[in-house]
Formats: C-alpha cells, structure tokens, sequence
C-alpha cells in the first residue's frame, strides 16, 4: 500500500521525488514551500500532470499533519534548516532529509544532533539524512563491497560525472563556466557549496566498521578548462571553471584507511568506483556511472519506504544496513 508524502521543500529535487513517489504508487498528499510562485497552486499543475491533485503548496508546516512520512528537501546544511525538520518532526511523522550534513550531523553540528534526536524520541518518530551522495554511492555502497573482504586495511571510494549531463543548479553550484579564481573565494566564503558531504561519507564508513578515526581532512577545488569543451549544449571557455574536484580522507595514527573523491565537471567520465585493500584480498568494483538526480529520489524513497517501525530518534544509513567491515 502506498505512503501518504508530504514534502518540505519543493524546489526541482523536491518535485522529481514527487513525480518518482506517483510512478510508486504513492500519495503526495502535502506540499510545504516558500516560493510565492508556487503557493496555493495545485500540485498537480506544479509538477507539469495531466491532472490535478486536489493538493496546494502552502508555507504553513501544519498542513503536514497526518502524512506518514514527511520528505525534506531543502538545504544542505543542518544549522540552516534544523529548525524546519523539528517542524516536521512536530506533526508525528518520519522525516528523510537530503540535507547532506544530517547524514552524519555528528560530525558538524553534535549539539543540533542530540537535539533532534532528542525531540523525534519524544515524538516517536524517525529522522534520517540520506540522498544518492552522501548516503550511498560514496558510503553504503563501499561499506556493501567492502563486505566481501574479511579485514579490511583501506577503502577508496570515487564518482566522477560529466557535469554538462546535470541539471543547472548542480552546474551553478560547482560554478561551471565561471573564473576559477571568483569560484575558489566564493567556494571559500561558503557562498558556493560545490559538493558538501566528503566527512560525512568518510565517517559513516568508519562508523559502519566501528572504527575511531583520529583525523578526518576534506578538501575540494575547482578544474580549470585546458582547452575549450563543448558538451551537451554546455560550453567551458578555456581557462574557465569547468567543475569542481574533491576528496575526504579518514586517518588511523597517520595512516589513510578511508578515502572518498568526487570529480565533477564538464567532460569528466561518468563511472562509480570502489576499491577495497586487504591483507589477503583485494576487490575493485566499477560502474557506467548514475544519475545523480533520479538516483538521489530513489534512495530517498527506497528509505521512506523503508523507514516506517524503526525505532524512534536520529538515524543513520549504517543503522539500516547490515554490513559491518573489519579493519585492520
């Protein structure tokens, strides 16, 4: 039987998970946004449907109440936005969040974290923060392939895609066509995020492997264009910011055991990659790359489908997945 959905946050993730949760069988059944463009306007219209859905954007989180499972999709770092998921928490549903930083807030904010486990206890419901990165490309996966390895000594994790196949606000916030040097002082103001959630892959691993890191370092820059590329419509300028490139890392007393990488830009390859070292076995695992929007609304789905009965408080992806690897 289908979830009744309600969304928190309706911009171009938030409504291709809709679309995704109708093709499932789902019900979206409230829609909670900002945008005076969209307000009052039904849902169905919004989303570009054939039909209505009796359904109207509304900025008043009340309009949540009753909905099993609330989908928040609205930004990527939890100081930001916590205050929203506390809303949702506060009408008695499970929330799923793509907000990058909540799929390991311990990292970052462990005081907004207790808070909001606190309160969805209190409330006896489930918070989680998930998405296709981090959530699991990057991290469940390599925590799923590094399962076949009895011990483990390091794991390496990398998606790499052609940013020209994204839509534009992916290619904005990674400053696709811009001066390298502009992007590099907004990217280090905190006005352009690139990609945010390189600790938070890296330390769900270790978590998964109950593994105490004693440094976790992070760090991206841009890709500058050595030459002029054309691809998909996009054009990057040589000399200009085609992407961006970047890596977390996990260290145990100086040595690397967990590393994870994101090459994002115009003309990169499209693949996943995970390679897994150990004393007696060594596993390298390859895809054709995945779509990172698409992908993103179904692990978001797959989790609030999933998420109903789980015990109530702030989860992570390593609480709903059974592999546990071993290091060294």
């Amino acid at each position: 039987m289908g979830l009744k959905l309600g969304f928190y946050g309706f911009g171009s993730i938030g409504r291709l998970i809709a679309k995704q949760a109708l093709q499932r069988g789902h019900e979206v059944s409230a829609v909670v946004d900002i945008d005076p463009s969209i307000l009052g306007r039904d849902v169905g219209e919004i989303l570009g449907l054939k039909e209505r859905l009796g359904v109207s954007a509304s900025k008043d989180p009340d309009v949540l109440r009753g909905v099993d499972v609330v989908i928040h999709a609205t930004g990527s770092f939890l100081d930001r936005v916590y205050k929203q998921i506390l809303a949702a928490v506060d009408v008695g549903a499970d929330v799923v969040s793509t907000c990058e930083t909540l799929a390991y807030p311990y990292y970052r904010y462990p005081r907004i974290a207790r808070l909001i486990d606190s309160h969805a206890r209190s409330r006896g419901v489930s918070v989680i923060g998930t998405g296709i990165n981090p959530g699991f490309l990057l991290d469940t996966l390599a925590i799923a392939v590094s399962a076949s390895i009895g011990v483990v000594e390091r794991v390496r994790a990398v998606r790499s895609l052609d940013a020209s196949k994204r839509r534009l606000p992916f290619q904005r916030k990674i400053g696709v066509g811009e001066d390298p040097s502009v992007v590099r002082e907004r990217l280090k103001r905190g006005e352009m995020t690139g990609h945010v959630g390189y600790a938070e892959s890296v330390l769900l691993i270790a978590d998964a492997a109950g593994l105490a890191l004693s440094e976790v370092r992070e760090s991206q820059d841009v890709v500058v264009a050595s030459r002029d590329i054309e691809a998909h419509g996009v054009h990057v300028p040589q000399g200009m910011c085609a992407g961006v490139r970047g890596y977390g890392a996990g260290y145990v007393e100086g040595r690397e055991v967990i590393r994870v990488e994101l090459h994002a830009y115009v003309g990169a390859e499209d693949f996943e990659e995970i390679e897994v070292e150990g004393p007696e076995a060594h596993v390298k695992w390859r895809s054709t790359g995945t779509h990172g929007d698409w992908g993103t609304a179904s692990i978001v789905l797959s989790i609030a489908e999933d998420i109903g009965g789980r015990p109530p408080g702030l989860l992570l992806m390593t609480d709903l997945i059974p592999f546990h690897p071993r290091f060294t």
